[in-house]
């Protein structure tokens, strides 16, 4: 039985801080930040939202646009590392949210919890859900998916510039529209690592950067390895000569905590897959050098890092890769397009893959291209740490999903902070009541109570 993409949708909160204000208030160059992160705008949450309403609010709109009633869903998974309850998952906060609109006790059939490894999660709960429809246990029922995270950094730390919020949902069937999964090649890499990550009580993370970038990449590297054996020995993919499982994937979308991430996790793949192929000595030649080895090359991650002579030559020579003609071609070809939505937003820690995904599809089917059987390849990747490699195929029916998809239309109309605002909504200085934008038709929180017997109780209303 097929399972995969029936649908997707995304709320984006409509407020945001402009990259320029930010490098002018931390004393950064505003061009470098841009380049080198890949950052235009974050999206900021207001003072009456969380990961529950955002992930709500796209719930009720791939419902609305699909025309689904409850009785259409058999499961609601939330997938998010911004939880605000230590027991209650936050599935039960968003079916009460819809509640308010569907009635009281119209979701009580569906299953469904929240998911939590970092950004890989989401993939976890499409993997679980795709196999409950694949084991024909769905009844003829939907599964939504929903990814919902506000990523937020201290103060003035080297994270803070790649902050964003939203949330995406996936609607799931046995006749999907948009992208069928490829199975029994799902494949994953876990390891315990202490990367990123927010101890109870913490609003913020621990954020090891350049250690947690290599661990992203080395991670996904070996999950790819063992997804290239399984799609191998079952015969979805027969490998020439001189060939790379990149090859037979028309589209790669990547883990992106910032756009420029994608691309830099890319050009490792790509050297990794194409350095035992006669391809490479092409590639060396028009560097003009050789690729860089570590003093250690069998070390720890510390060891490489530490090792700065190897750290610069390796930055050289992945510029000068990136630069060459034919990883240009994989690059324009496989990434770019999944990477704009990204700088327009920020990050998204669970959705910001799904999000590369949506911007996809937007924006290849904007340049004329027949996506219609293209194989997509999925680079996940959660922090503590784990790995999830996957692909799909998009199917004929996808046109009728794609033509009407407008990213700036789906945000909405947004208002840009100044930095006192910022700094007050990012010191939750402010109530739910003195919440900066008021929205129509969305759900959002109004109180939490402080009460010792009910303390942290969320309620929750529909402005009509």
């Amino acid at each position: 039985m097929a399972a995969g993409i029936d649908d997707i949708a995304i709320y984006i909160p409509r407020l945001y801080i402009d990259a320029a204000d930010f490098a002018d208030n931390r004393g950064l160059d505003p061009v470098k930040l841009q380049k080198g992160l890949g950052v235009s705008q974050m999206a900021i949450v207001d003072s009456n939202q969380d990961p529950a309403c955002l992930a709500a609010n796209a719930c009720l709109r791939i419902m609305q646009k699909n025309k689904l009633s409850p009785d259409d869903i058999g499961r609601l998974y939330v997938s998010t590392e911004s939880a605000f309850d230590e027991s209650k998952a936050m599935n039960s906060y968003v079916i009460g949210m819809l509640e308010q609109v569907y009635g009281q006790g119209a979701f009580e059939h569906c299953g469904g919890v929240e998911t939590k490894f970092a950004c890989v999660s989401g993939s976890y709960a499409l993997y679980d859900n795709a196999n409950w429809i694949r084991a024909d246990e769905a009844d003829g029922k939907a599964a939504l998916v929903v990814v919902s995270d506000i990523a937020k950094y201290d103060m003035g730390s080297s994270g803070e510039m790649t902050q964003g919020a939203g949330a995406v949902v996936m609607l799931l069937n046995d006749d999907p529209r948009l992208l069928a999964f490829d199975p029994k090649v799902t494949s994953t890499s876990i390891k315990d690592e202490y990367d990123f990550y927010r101890p109870f009580g913490k609003e913020t993370p621990i954020v090891h950067g350049q250690y947690s970038n290599l661990l992203y990449m080395i991670q996904v590297r070996k999950a790819l390895e063992a997804y290239k054996r399984k799609v191998v020995s079952s015969g979805l993919i027969k490998m020439e000569a001189g060939e790379t499982i990149l090859d037979h994937m028309d589209y790669i979308n990547m883990h992106l905590p910032y756009s420029n991430m994608g691309k830099k996790a890319l050009a490792y793949l790509v050297r990794h897959e194409w350095r035992q192929l006669p391809r490479w000595k092409n590639i060396l030649k028009e560097i003009g050098m050789d690729e860089p080895i570590p003093k250690d090359p069998r070390g720890t991650i510390e060891s490489v890092l530490g090792d700065e002579e190897f750290m610069a030559k390796d930055h050289e020579f992945t510029k000068l890769f990136t630069k060459t003609q034919a990883y240009q071609e994989v690059y324009e070809s496989k990434l770019s397009s999944s990477l704009i939505a990204s700088t327009m937003i920020g990050n998204l820690y669970t959705a910001s893959l799904y999000l590369g995904f949506r911007s996809s599809l937007e924006f290849e089917y904007q340049k004329g291209i027949d996506l219609e059987g293209k194989r997509v390849g999925f680079g996940s990747y959660g922090s503590g740490s784990s790995a999830m490699v996957f692909s799909g195929v998009v199917q004929p029916a996808y046109k009728e999903m794609v033509k009407d998809m407008n990213l700036e239309a789906e945000i909405g109309d947004r208002k840009r902070l100044t930095w006192d605002e910022y700094e007050e909504l990012h010191e939750n200085k402010l109530s739910p009541e003195e919440s900066m934008v008021h929205s129509k038709k969305e759900f959002v929180l109004v109180h939490v109570n402080t009460e010792k017997e009910s303390r942290g109780e969320r309620r929750y209303i529909f402005n009509e």
